[in-house]
């Protein structure tokens, strides 16, 4: 099939990152910082994607205030035409940092939220201190006024604190609150029994975003990501494969999606390989899973395959064994019983399972 061009790119300029995040999308094997493209690299590749239809570029990692080079970036993404959204702790956000990212053309921040209480957040994010550090930074963003979206990665140890994190959310005068339950690929596959949800945190956790939608509307916009094994079907990851989106690794491979490279028979090719448009268009690996074709027949068939395209390729993989099968989040799916037995093992072993975090806590 032809592709339409990627509406938004995702930038993770380098898998550094002060916070070890047991949850962290990153894999498991990381990018060296010797590895990581250089400014110039990131540049050219900045012009491409905006020559290719690119309209918003996610500056992420990792944490991207751990590269000096952070407001040349933004800088250099904003003269190629690009809506800049820097994703951050926020830890490395010096009011000098910031003077430099504004006056380069910053468009936009989201800010991760590990907990409202320095306790809970200090001990998730695996660094001491880092809540206050957050939290200064959050009062700096809004004393400027820069548009903000928090992102509170959701999870068993923090769902029944959503009340007051969406609280927070007002009173740092965020634009968005993304409620984004976490999603089981890289770190958190490793630490799945202890931070699983439970059901009825599930279910709270619908009717309270439902709740505040309603309450907050035109005041804050809320974007809700659902724990997947609770779910009647899966979502529609990235839109569809190699339909709305790409990211770009730190070292310069260009992926689907960030944890398309689990897929193991897949090359993926590096920027400085060969230009974005051909990867996009042409490479094999974005053309693998496009479009339905390759969808066993209870896709195909069923009215819900241009909704959700068959679901996660990825997760397809680590559950069924197969990237081109149904998604096994789908009760419709041959091995929706694997999710079952997923869940049970989970919550048999929830009980005292600690965090294996990114790297050790500081």
């Amino acid at each position: 099939m032809t592709a339409p061009p990627p509406i938004a790119m995702l930038a993770e300029l380098t898998h550094r990152c002060p916070l070890s995040c047991p949850y962290c999308s990153n894999p498991v094997k990381m990018v060296s910082r010797q590895a990581e493209l250089a400014t110039e690299v990131w540049a050219d590749a900045f012009r491409q994607a905006a020559e290719l239809g690119v309209l918003q570029l996610h500056l992420s990692g990792g944490e991207p205030a751990s590269r000096p080079d952070l407001p040349e970036l933004t800088r250099a993404a904003h003269e190629a035409g690009l809506y800049t959204n820097l994703i951050t702790s926020g830890i490395g956000l010096t009011p000098n940092r910031l003077d430099a990212l504004e006056a380069a053309g910053l468009d936009h921040i989201q800010l991760s939220l590990q907990g409202t209480r320095a306790d809970l957040a200090d001990r998730i994010g695996g660094y001491k201190g880092g809540f206050a550090r957050k939290m200064a930074v959050a009062q700096e963003i809004k004393a400027r006024g820069i548009p903000l979206t928090l992102n509170a990665v959701m999870h068993g140890h923090n769902l029944d604190d959503l009340d007051r994190t969406i609280e927070m959310a007002v009173e740092l005068g965020a634009r968005r609150l993304e409620v984004a339950c976490v999603q089981f690929h890289g770190w958190a596959t490793r630490n799945r029994a202890a931070l699983l949800p439970t059901r009825e945190q599930t279910e709270a956790t619908k009717r309270k975003v439902a709740e505040a939608e309603a309450r907050l509307r035109g005041t804050l916009a809320f974007d809700f990501v659902p724990p997947d094994y609770y779910s009647d079907f899966p979502k529609s990851c990235m839109g569809g494969w190699g339909s709305a989106g790409l990211n770009i690794a730190p070292d310069g491979k260009v992926l689907p999606c960030h944890a398309a490279e689990t897929i193991p028979h897949l090359r993926f090719e590096r920027i400085t390989e060969r230009n974005l448009r051909d990867i996009w268009y042409d490479s094999d690996a974005f053309n693998a899973y496009r479009g339905t074709d390759f969808l066993p027949e209870t896709c195909r068939s069923c009215e819900r395959v241009t909704v959700d395209f068959g679901g996660c390729r990825c997760q397809a993989l680590a559950i069924a064994g197969d990237a081109a099968a149904t998604d096994p989040i789908c009760r419709k799916s041959p091995d929706h019983h694997r999710v079952t037995t997923m869940l049970e093992d989970a919550m048999r072993d929830a009980e005292g399972a600690e965090f294996t975090y990114r790297v050790a806590p500081r």
